[in-house]
């Protein structure tokens, strides 16, 4: 790709740091998007290393562990407007939807929707990593009647899976630098009740999307509220700020910025020649 560079106006990337040690030597406009979380003492030395980097984050509170980057913005992500379906009548179950892992927060989903006596389906996919974490801790939270297992799903079927859903559980135990999850469940017109760490404030609007929680007391209670939220406006705020087509005016306006040095620079060139 780097012997290509020259033909491209901006080069835009999403492999974290890997690409530094050439892109450092590159004149082409650059700028990458950092998708994981950044809080990792291993990550300081590499863009200490590399501190001309312009990169984009996919949420503020994703910045907060290395504020001093060269960020250029930062553009929530978006999904096609088309590729879920709102559906305005919920069902009685609850969701809970991603990875089987301890920062998901499975064990704290199960036990709110236990406490509040209502079916909780799952849909998640194990990575070996946490197959350990499964076998010993979850799988035995499953025998519990409430608690189905619906192991991964396609896109189809999660569109489904969703917007039938009375609520989504997100009950994270890490700094989430976005959570794709919530809103796929916007898109269908499904609410979500999630705890407020990482990007959590900045994707769901408080009494409006959902309910942010600061527990296990607080989910119950918010649970009890869902029915007063409006899935209309899950959908139309999924429409208004996580639609494809606004993800990609944001990285447009975030190119125009990085282009423009240089047009200027060009336009500078021809006037003196």
């Amino acid at each position: 790709m780097f012997r290509q560079a020259p033909t491209f106006d901006l080069l835009h990337f999403h492999i974290d740091y890997l690409h530094f040690p050439l892109s450092v030597r590159q004149r082409i406009p650059h700028v990458t998007t950092l998708h994981g979380r950044l809080d990792i003492p291993d990550l300081v030395p590499v863009y200490q290393t590399f501190p001309s980097m312009p990169v984009v984050s996919i949420s503020d509170a994703q910045r907060l562990p290395l504020p001093g980057l060269q960020w250029q913005g930062t553009v929530y992500h978006g999904l096609p407007e088309a590729l879920y379906t709102f559906q305005d009548t919920p069902g009685s179950y609850l969701a809970f939807l991603g990875r089987i892992s301890p920062e998901k927060g499975i064990e704290q989903a199960i036990a709110i929707a236990r406490q509040a006596g209502m079916p909780l389906k799952i849909v998640a996919k194990i990575d070996q990593v946490d197959r350990e974490y499964f076998q010993s801790v979850v799988q035995p939270l499953l025998d519990d009647p409430l608690v189905e297992y619906l192991g991964e799903m396609g896109e189809r079927d999660k569109n489904a899976f969703l917007g039938q859903a009375y609520a989504l559980l997100f009950p994270i135990d890490w700094p989430e630098p976005f959570g794709l999850v919530m809103i796929e469940a916007l898109a269908c017109g499904t609410p979500v009740i999630a705890y407020g760490r990482g990007s959590v404030p900045e994707v769901l609007e408080d009494g409006v999307t959902g309910w942010i929680v600061a527990g296990r007391d607080d989910a119950i209670q918010a649970i009890a509220q869902v029915s007063t939220l409006s899935r209309r406006r899950c959908r139309q705020t999924f429409e208004e700020r996580f639609s494809a087509t606004q993800m990609t005016q944001d990285y447009l306006r975030i190119y125009q910025q990085l282009l423009e040095p240089m047009t200027k620079r060009t336009a500078a060139y021809k006037e003196g020649g």
